[in-house]
């Protein structure tokens, strides 16, 4: 949009925006209305000449993307969401932050109209854009007559505090990201005090050492200023960073350029003398005829572009019918029959890794699914992830496929999140185990944005062996089961990592982890691929009807419990195992189809090389070989066993001998 206003009209639009803000805030004795009043202006001036969006269609392709970085300011957001004609009612904005409203105190993507991604945790917001900024660039060049529009921020002190920023904005300026403009509230404030109190970083110097373009406007309530600095970003190839110098609180006497205004309300007495300092109505949600009618002369002009776009579309696909096709499968996140074919075929029977394995399903799901994107924290050929066919994307080149994240996993998983929301992509990204725990903040909201990203998490276990305890996973698999709505799978041989994959990419309400051995393991017979989607689990080993002991197991230990369950078959006590890859879906099963797999067995016994905690829930304390410390350095074998991963503890645990373990071992 660029049509431009004058000045009286944009002072009583920013205006709205800074009351309709306090008033939310006010209303529900909650939130902050600090950042939205200092940030009216920029905002104003962003989404009044700049920000390309339809109101009437949310969900138009190529639509620039907003987001709100510093999301505890969302009342600025659904303001302008309802200035414009979102579906925001005012009845919405009366009841912010209430129970069941569409006005909660971040903003929730899937839940509130106009919301391109669930804010919050600080520079999360930020590195979400840096992901949708990157499959804009990334889907143009394929789909050029379909895509072409921009990425905006605004990000507040705290998110370019938080480390995220500098892993995202460095990864940013690598790729030359140049359609995408970060607003940044420089207002020196934090919820302690003076930002300067605790960062004096030179922000602009910082991101321009990465590769961005940067600028300054000395006033945050210029509106014709900040227009400028926007459209001269636009027309720079790096990615941009405008520092904008704002009044947290502006306009509120004895609060304004304080900490006092950044999450609090400001009280009716001072909420109402900052009316009559502005010179505005003194009532309450008053949006002036004037404002109301520009927005929607804006969001008119919004809608003729989406038309535009439309028909020109529209005429691009006639002339490429397949291509067109390709486009729309994408955008809806359908996957053609090939890829059951492809993945049902990978199991070969011989001794292999699971990321190994999974390299292969890799390399075959890539090869007829074509939005299938990532790439890893600068592990590519320990994770698999080199696998994925194409080439790898670069600046000014985004044509391929395989992204180098470099070592930056919080980065990575956040900028996952922002290309999955953006759409049109499936991505996956990767790193060992043992580091998820330096993106799982990410991948937390990832789980509550229900996106499909895929993560390969490899060396699970304490078989990583040399790499000694810093490198070896124990508490990971069952921390990463308790975030609600992560599928977090554990195959155990080539077959079930095919089945993995299969439910990884059948998924699209939720993110999946993918735990992989790095160590070879033994094929334990072919599996459905689709057994893991429906039932999380399947019998493996010597057949037994009538099994006096069942043990449940997931990834390489799988193996570890046939070959005991064999031992104690031939000593007269019949044993089964079921391999769960997928324990939460196992765990949903109705009674009646948790016995077919289990049987009725005297005793049921569970094996995992991590902490027991989870497995006790389902087995009964005392019934888990699992492990209750850190591992050790050694060959992997000899890790193993040293901790009472033996066939012998495993058998003794079943016929509950005494077990001699100084710090790992049964759960006795």
């Amino acid at each position: 949009m660029t049509n431009r206003g004058d000045t009286e009209l944009d002072d009583l639009a920013v205006d709205t925006i800074r009351l309709l803000s306090a008033d939310m805030v006010e209303a529900a004795r909650s939130g902050h209305p600090g950042m939205p009043m200092g940030c009216a202006a920029m905002a104003w001036a962003l989404w009044s000449r700049h920000l390309r969006h339809d109101p009437g269609r949310p969900d138009w392709p190529d639509r620039d993307r907003f987001v709100l970085s510093a999301g505890h300011g969302s009342a600025l957001l659904y303001a302008l969401l309802h200035l414009f004609g979102y579906d925001l009612p005012m009845a919405q904005l009366r009841a912010f932050r209430q129970l069941g409203s569409a006005t909660p105190g971040h903003p929730e993507f899937g839940h509130t109209v106009g919301v391109e991604t669930t804010t919050g945790p600080l520079g999360q917001g930020f590195a979400n854009a840096v992901g949708m900024a990157l499959a804009e660039r990334m889907l143009h060049a394929r789909f050029p007559a379909a895509v072409d529009h921009r990425t905006y921020v605004i990000v507040g002190d705290g998110c370019l505090m938080e480390g995220i920023s500098h892993e995202a904005a460095s990864l940013a300026g690598h790729l030359g990201l140049g359609r995408l403009v970060v607003l940044y509230d420089d207002n020196d404030v934090t919820i302690d005090g003076p930002a300067s109190q605790s960062c004096r970083d030179d922000v602009r110097a910082r991101f321009a050492a990465y590769g961005w373009h940067t600028a300054a406007v000395p006033g945050g309530n210029d509106v014709a200023a900040i227009d400028r600095a926007i459209g001269a970003a636009r027309l720079d190839p790096r990615p941009s960073l405008i520092a904008v110098r704002t009044v947290i609180g502006y306009g509120a006497p004895g609060v304004a350029g304080s900490a006092a205004a950044h999450g609090s309300p400001l009280g009716p007495e001072v909420l109402a003398a900052t009316r009559r300092r502005l010179g505005r109505s003194p009532e309450p949600f008053h949006v002036p005829s004037a404002v109301r009618d520009r927005c929607r002369s804006l969001a008119a002009t919004g809608a003729a572009q989406r038309a535009g776009w439309v028909a020109r579309f529209d005429d691009w696909a006639r002339a490429n019918p397949v291509a067109a096709a390709e486009w729309r499968r994408c955008q809806a996140g359908g996957l053609p029959t090939t890829v059951d074919t492809a993945l049902a075929d990978l199991a070969t029977g011989g001794r292999l890794a699971t990321r190994q394995a999974s390299a292969q399903a890799l390399a075959a799901a890539g090869a007829v699914l074509p939005e299938l994107v990532g790439g890893s924290a600068d592990l590519a050929g320990s994770t698999g992830l080199g696998a994925l066919p194409g080439a790898v994307v670069a600046a000014g080149d985004y044509g391929g496929r395989r992204i180098h994240f470099g070592v930056r996993e919080h980065a990575m998983a956040a900028a996952l999140n922002g290309i999955a929301a953006h759409g049109g992509l499936r991505p996956v990204g990767s790193t060992f185990l043992a580091f998820s725990d330096y993106l799982r903040p990410a991948l937390r909201l990832c789980a509550m944005m229900r996106l499909p990203v895929v993560h390969v998490l490899t060396h699970d276990s304490i078989a990583v062996g040399e790499d000694g305890p810093t490198h070896q996973p124990v508490e990971h698999i069952e921390s990463l089961r308790l975030i609600p709505g992560l599928a977090v799978l554990r195959p155990a041989d080539d077959a079930e990592t095919a089945a993995a994959w299969y439910t990884a990419l059948r998924r699209t309400d939720g993110p999946t982890a993918l735990i992989l051995s790095r160590q070879g393991l033994p094929a334990l017979g072919p599996a459905e691929v689709s057994f893991i989607t429906e039932r999380g689990a399947r019998i493996v080993g010597p057949p037994v009807d009538e099994p006096a002991v069942t043990i449940l197991a997931t990834g390489s230990e799988v193996a570890l419990a046939v070959a005991a369950a064999e031992r104690l078959t031939a000593c007269g006590r019949p044993t089964r195992v079921v391999s769960v890859p997928w324990r939460e879906r196992f765990a949903d099963l109705s009674p009646a189809e948790q016995e077919a797999l289990t049987g009725r067995p005297a005793r049921l016994v569970a094996v995992e090389a991590g902490v027991p905690t989870g497995w006790a829930a389902h087995v009964g304390a005392g019934n888990v070989l699992g492990l209750s410390r850190f591992g050790v350095c050694g060959p992997g074998e000899q890790v193993l066993a040293s901790l009472g991963f033996t066939v012998e503890l495993l058998v003794a645990l079943v016929e509950r001998a005494p077990v001699a373990v100084a710090d790992g071992g049964a759960d006795a």
